[in-house]
């Protein structure tokens, strides 16, 4: 009995004990959570002519630079058109920095610096725009294509995705040559006129720079924006700056079986088959992990979030399990945290009582950094286990994951610091774009790649990026101006 219970003290004495280490571990982690966010001096306020600004991005609203999956119904007059509308607006850009045509309608700014002792720079946007579905036109509170500005907003497809960043650019670039401002590097703008399927223009563009032995310093892309309410736990804004983007893959499932006739049917059917494949991979979906970039993302929210949470992102040692599958109960966060797998094509049969011969699905898939292209078909293969679904990758427009940039880069910490200076209220954190962007071409010859336009969204505003009621407000485009102007600056000067 005496040997019973000295067993049972010593090991009540391993648990305080062990307790008690795990507390101090915990304790030390939080106490060591410090704030990420640069502090920064306050900035002389950056002069706009909003109003004119708003007047020259409305009119680049009203061209109609659709991108189409078929090529041939591309409307040239529309590229041309906006090009004559550029040049028109910015007079000074096109005066003294070289423009290039790529690909009969991308195109590429040259700045030339003056100083060889730094390496050039890269920002970009895109020229094209998604097709309006049929039909939702009379969903529009102001036409798709009007250029209209009412209720403090700019609306019109084009005002989020992208010709905000390609008229931004230009005006800050405009803004600094009249101030006779000259930048110490090369710096080289890019806009690409096709990049909402698969930017050839881009591919073209980076493939010339790379014939000219360019190497990039950093890449500025679309790709993330200014959050706000939309990040549990964070009550400020957030400026999302993605490190990198997901890869892109479709696979399409195939079945073929005998046909006949529906009054004597087989245990499973074509479409049978194929619907249980679709089911196991939507049941069986990726694991989610916290890599990078959700992990830095927390590394720099965690520390302005309250005590509890900072004490559990702090040691995701112990935590790490219950905050991955936190961020994969909400549709926006598991996005960040997994491939994720989502059935968007289902199709077979030609009569109701016939038995289809083949059946047909295709299945999307966005690669999160850390797995691949081979990687996904291997997994969709075991997941379904059925030797009479044929699987491969379908879809030309396949890319794997990016590579991850840093967040210890001098490029980094300008990025940071300039959104810390044009939005003192905002967080800064490294993010994931779960879509894809022409910066992708671009890896080759850059250093590093990141991907923000400070766009300010709120979470009914999401659905607007390629949706119905595209809008953006006229101060946030002045902002977005002022947000160019001193990354060049910082940049730059």
């Amino acid at each position: 009995m005496r040997r019973m219970l000295r067993y049972f003290r010593w090991l009540l004495a391993l648990g305080i004990l062990a307790a008690v280490i795990l507390a101090a571990v915990g304790w030390y982690h939080t106490a060591n959570f410090a704030s990420r966010q640069i502090d920064v001096e306050p900035i002389q306020p950056i002069e706009i002519d909003e109003a004119a600004a708003v007047e020259r991005l409305s009119r680049a609203l009203t061209f109609q630079t659709v991108s189409h999956q078929d090529p041939s119904q591309l409307d040239p007059s529309a590229f041309l058109d906006l090009h004559a509308h550029l040049e028109e607006s910015f007079p000074l850009v096109h005066e003294r920095l070289e423009r290039e045509i790529i690909a009969d309608y991308s195109l590429l700014y040259t700045w030339p610096g003056n100083s060889e002792g730094s390496r050039p720079i890269l920002l970009m946007s895109h020229l094209d725009v998604v097709p309006v579905e049929p039909g939702t036109e009379s969903h529009w509170e102001q036409p798709p294509f009007g250029g209209k500005t009412a209720g403090g907003y700019i609306w019109g497809r084009g005002a989020l995705d992208d010709k905000s960043g390609v008229l931004g650019i230009l005006e800050a670039v405009e803004h600094l040559l009249a101030q006779g401002f000259e930048p110490n590097r090369a710096i080289y703008f890019a806009f690409g006129h096709d990049e909402e399927v698969g930017g050839s223009g881009n591919i073209q563009t980076a493939l010339a720079l790379r014939g000219r032995g360019v190497r990039l310093e950093y890449v500025l892309d679309e790709g993330s924006a200014i959050v706000d309410g939309v990040i549990d736990g964070v009550s400020q804004p957030v400026a999302l700056v993605s490190l990198a983007e997901k890869g892109y893959t479709s696979i399409e499932l195939t079945v073929r079986h005998e046909g006949g006739h529906s009054s004597m049917p087989p245990a499973q059917t074509a479409v049978g088959i194929i619907a249980a494949a679709v089911h196991k991979l939507e049941t069986n979906p990726f694991p989610a992990q916290l890599r990078e970039p959700a992990s830095l993302m927390l590394d720099f929210l965690g520390p302005e979030m309250p005590a509890l949470q900072r004490v559990a992102i702090a040691n995701r040692w112990v935590t790490a399990p219950a905050i991955a599958w936190n961020f994969a109960t909400n549709p926006t966060t598991n996005a960040s945290v997994r491939t994720t797998t989502a059935a968007t094509i289902i199709g077979g049969g030609i009569k109701e009582n016939v038995l289809p011969t083949r059946a047909r699905a295709v299945v999307n898939f966005r690669i999160l950094p850390g797995d691949t292209m081979d990687g996904v078909l291997a997994r969709v293969k075991r997941v379904i286990a059925d030797e009479r679904v044929q699987a491969d990758h379908v879809n030309s427009l396949s890319s794997e994951p990016s590579r991850v940039s840093s967040i210890d880069s001098p490029a980094f910490e300008t990025i940071h610091r300039t959104i810390r200076e044009v939005f003192p209220e905002v967080l800064v954190s490294p993010a994931l774009t779960v879509g894809a962007t022409d910066s992708r071409h671009y890896e080759g010859i850059a250093d590093d790649v990141y991907r923000f336009i400070p766009m300010r969204m709120k979470p009914d505003d999401l659905p607007r990026f390629h949706g119905t009621n595209e809008r953006l407000g006229t101060g946030n485009y002045a902002e977005i101006i002022r947000f160019y102007v001193r990354l060049l600056q910082n940049s730059a000067g």
